[in-house]
């Protein structure tokens, strides 16, 4: 099977090029990337010798470079996507032209190839906020009500590859995560940032009071979650994928703390970002039913390996590092 990863030297797309490298040995897969700041060739190290991958560099709002790269493609993993809140708040019309003018360029290809699946990964902030203190989650029939610039263009994403099924019959599927941990995170994300701000002896921003809380999804977990549904799901559907470990944004830095061996008052509460969502919180019910899936691990232990691999992978963190936190001025080493 000839496979299409978008996306694939961001930080999941990679995780997902080495898993289906190790676990699909027999599959030709081809990485197309724009390396923008957040794809970084150094996540593939390793997966870039086997004879089965490929990579091109290409926008996803290139119709000839998409053209190119999806000439006799049998499946579309699609990532690529601008992903971070806070630069979405900054300059949206970025997000817009990649997550719904993008995405609309590789459903038209994949039309004209007639692909055998093309899947979406979406998240569960197009769904908004729920409050805290309650028991709600989120579903597949939950109303989509997104409250930032990157939600609402990633809601948009999600509409149009529904309507590419509904409309032309495109073989979709489509997948709403939890937030994502693990190796190769861009430096500028929660989990990696504070721990990389914690190494360096700097203080540890957490947004408002730290109450936020999120479903944290080990990067592992979530790509056999996509294996489960590129092989046994069904063609139109939307499964939610949740790890059923939610955490205030506090608990997390604590965490981190700890496995650090440093004091917790390095924690520092800042300005919250605008529109800054409460609680998500996914129900995964029909993924687990349906297709069997389930997390391995436990939340704990699995972030204290992630912090145990960015001590370990400095010389792969401080270039990424000096170019997107030090010209900002957020940091300095």
């Amino acid at each position: 099977m000839k496979i299409l990863v978008t996306g694939g030297a961001g930080f999941m797309g990679s995780n997902f090029v080495h898993y289906w490298l190790n676990n699909h040995p027999e599959d030709e897969l081809i990485n197309f990337d724009a390396l923008t700041y957040a794809g970084n060739p150094d996540n593939l190290k390793g997966s870039e010798d086997s004879p089965k991958y490929k990579f091109i560099k290409g926008d996803i709002r290139d119709k000839d470079a998409v053209q190119s790269a999806m000439a006799g493609v049998e499946v579309v993993v699609h990532f690529a996507a601008e992903t971070h809140v806070d630069r979405s708040i900054l300059g949206p019309a970025e997000f817009v032209t990649t997550n719904v003018v993008g995405t609309q360029v590789l459903l038209s290809e994949a039309m004209a190839v007639k692909v055998k699946r093309f899947h979406h990964i979406s998240t569960d902030e197009v769904f908004g906020s729920l409050k805290l203190g309650t028991k709600e989650s989120f579903n597949e029939n939950t109303p989509y009500q997104p409250r930032s610039p990157y939600s609402a263009s990633k809601a948009g994403s999600d509409h149009l590859v529904r309507a590419f099924y509904e409309t032309y019959g495109l073989p979709i599927t489509i997948s709403n995560a939890s937030n994502y941990y693990g190796p190769y995170q861009f430096p500028e994300k929660f989990i990696p940032r504070l721990i990389i701000r914690g190494l360096l002896g700097f203080t540890l921003p957490v947004y408002g009071e730290g109450k936020n809380i999120r479903d944290w999804l080990y990067t592992e977990d979530h790509c056999r979650a996509i294996d489960l549904i590129l092989t046994k799901g069904k063609v139109g559907e939307t499964y939610l994928v949740g790890s059923n470990s939610e955490r205030a944004n506090i608990d997390v830095a604590r965490l981190i703390c700890d496995y650090l061996g440093i004091s917790q008052g390095k924690i520092e509460f800042v300005k919250d970002r605008p529109g800054h969502d409460l609680r998500y919180a996914i129900d995964g019910t029909k993924l687990k039913t349906e297709l069997g899936w389930q997390a391995i691990g436990n939340f704990e232990d699995n972030l204290k390996s992630v912090v145990e691999w960015y001590k370990n992978n400095e010389v792969w963190w401080r270039p990424l590092l000096e170019k997107a936190e030090i010209e900002k001025g957020n940091i300095t080493l």
